[in-house]
C-alpha cells in the first residue's frame, strides 16, 4: 500500500498481451460503476456451516507508522478513554500478529532495520507474532513502482540475486539473534507485474528473472530459520484470472512459497463475493494458505490534515461511519473465513494524523497523512469499538 496524494496504489492491470502494467487513470470513478454491488449484508456473509469449521489464525494489523507517531508523542486511547499502548489496545481487539514494513535505507531513519529490530521487540514482548514485509527499495514498493535501493541500483539480475539473499538473511538472522525471529516473512510488496525493476520486473509475460529473485528471498528465509513462512504477496484480490496468471508464472520457474498474500479494497478491488471466490481458487489451485495481506475501510470523508485523503468513498451498504468502518471489516473477515483463508490484516490501523509522521520517508516531516480518515483511531487517539479481529 502507498498513501501518496495522487494515489500511485491505484490498481494496476496487466494487459493479457504483453504482460507489462498500464497505470489505469480515475481509479475512484472506474470504482464507482462497480461499488453498486460492491458489498453484500454482513449477515449474509457469515460462514455457512460447512465452512464453520475453518478460522481465521492469523489476526493481523500492519503497525508500521506507530513507532514514530509514539516517538513523536503520539496518544492512543482504549474504548474506555484509558491512554495505553497501541499494541495493547489492538490486542485486545483481537489482534495477534503484527506486520511491519522494512525499508533498505529510507531517507526518515524508520522503517529500517535498526527501528525494526527495536519495535519488533516491543510486539514479541506484547505476545504477538510477527510478519516482515520487505519492500526490497529506500521507499514505497506496490504495483505501480519497485524502486531499487539507491544501493543497488546499478546491480544486474546476478548480483541483485546474491543482494536479496544477503539483505533478507542478514535481517532474518538479526531478528533472530535478539530473540525475535520472524514468524513470517513477505518476499515483496504488491508485486502483481515484479520487484526491483527493471531487472525483476515481468515483461512479455516473462518470470525468469523475478523467479529467481523470489527464489533467493525464499532460500535466505529459510536457511535463517525453516520454520518462518515466506508469503508471496499481490494486489490481485479483484482478479482471479491475473492471481492465476502471476502465481502460475512463479510456480514454473520453481518458485517454493507458504502463503499466497493478497489485498483487498473493496472501493479498488470490487465485491467482497469476487474476493472470496478469489481466495476460494488460490488455495485449492495452489495447496497453500491464503491471507489477505492488506485491508482497510474510511470512517468518515472529513480530513484531519492538509494531506488530501488516499480514499473518499466507501462502498454500497456501509456508511463512512465508526459502524460502518466496524462491519465492513467484519464482512471482509467473515467472506475470507468462508473462502478458506486463515488471516486478515487492517493495514495502518493506528496511522491518525500526528504532525511530523507524514507518508513521504524523503520528507517525512513535512508531509501528511492521506490515511488519517482510513485508520481506526480518530483524530484524537480514540479507538473504534467496533473494529474487532475474530477468529
Amino acid at each position: 500500500m502507498n498513501v501518496l496524494r495522487t494515489n500511485p496504489h491505484a490498481h494496476v492491470s496487466r494487459p493479457k498481451e504483453v504482460g507489462y502494467p498500464v497505470k489505469i487513470p480515475g481509479r475512484i470513478v472506474k470504482a464507482a460503476l462497480l461499488l453498486a454491488a460492491v458489498a453484500l449484508p454482513a449477515a449474509m456473509l457469515t460462514p455457512t456451516n460447512a465452512a464453520a469449521a475453518n478460522s481465521l489464525t492469523m489476526l493481523g494489523a500492519d503497525v508500521s507508522s506507530a513507532q514514530r507517531a509514539i516517538d513523536l508523542g503520539a496518544k492512543y486511547y482504549d474504548s474506555s478513554g484509558t491512554a495505553k499502548d497501541p499494541l495493547d489496545i489492538l490486542k485486545g481487539a483481537g489482534v495477534n500478529y503484527v506486520r511491519l514494513r522494512i525499508w533498505n535505507n529510507p531517507a526518515s531513519g524508520y522503517n529500517n532495520k535498526a527501528k525494526v529490530l527495536a519495535y519488533a521487540k516491543q510486539v514479541k514482548a506484547k505476545g504477538l507474532k510477527l510478519l516482515i514485509d520487505f519492500h526490497y527499495s529506500d521507499t514505497w514498493a506496490d504495483p505501480g513502482k519497485q524502486y531499487k535501493p539507491a544501493a543497488w541500483s546499478s546491480h544486474g539480475i546476478s548480483a541483485l540475486q546474491t543482494d536479496v539473499y544477503n539483505y533478507t538473511y542478514d535481517v532474518c538472522n538479526s531478528l533472530k539473534s535478539q530473540g525475535t525471529t520472524p514468524d513470517s516473512v513477505q518476499i515483496g510488496n504488491e508485486i502483481n507485474v515484479g520487484m526491483l525493476w527493471d531487472d525483476g520486473k515481468v515483461v512479455n509475460n516473462s518470470f525468469t528473472n523475478l523467479g529467481l529473485l523470489l527464489k533467493s528471498g525464499y532460500n535466505a528465509t529459510k536457511a535463517c530459520n525453516s520454520s518462518t513462512q515466506v508469503i508471496i504477496h499481490t494486489a490481485d484480490a479483484d482478479s482471479d484470472s491475473n492471481a492465476r496468471w502471476f502465481y502460475d508464472g512463479i510456480k514454473a520457474q520453481g518458485v517454493n512459497w507458504d502463503i499466497t498474500g493478497l489485498s483487498y479494497y473493496c472501493m479498488w478491488h470490487g465485491t467482497l463475493a469476487n474476493m472470496g471466490s478469489v481466495v476460494s481458487d488460490m488455495k485449492s489451485r495452489y495447496g497453500k494458505d491464503v491471507i489477505i495481506a492488506e485491508t482497510a475501510y474510511p470512517f468518515t470523508t472529513s480530513d484531519a490534515d492538509s494531506t488530501a485523503n488516499s480514499v473518499t468513498s466507501g462502498c454500497s451498504g456501509y456508511p463512512l461511519t465508526w459502524a460502518g468502518q466496524g462491519a465492513e471489516f467484519t464482512a471482509v473477515q467473515n467472506t475470507a473465513r468462508s473462502a478458506g483463508a486463515i488471516g486478515v490484516f487492517y493495514w495502518e490501523p493506528t496511522w491518525y494524523a500526528v504532525t511530523g509522521n507524514g507518508w513521504d520517508p524523503a520528507n517525512i516531516s513535512g508531509s501528511g497523512d492521506g490515511w488519517d480518515n482510513m485508520a481506526i483511531f480518530n483524530w484524537t487517539g480514540q479507538v473504534n469499538p467496533n473494529v474487532k479481529w475474530t477468529p
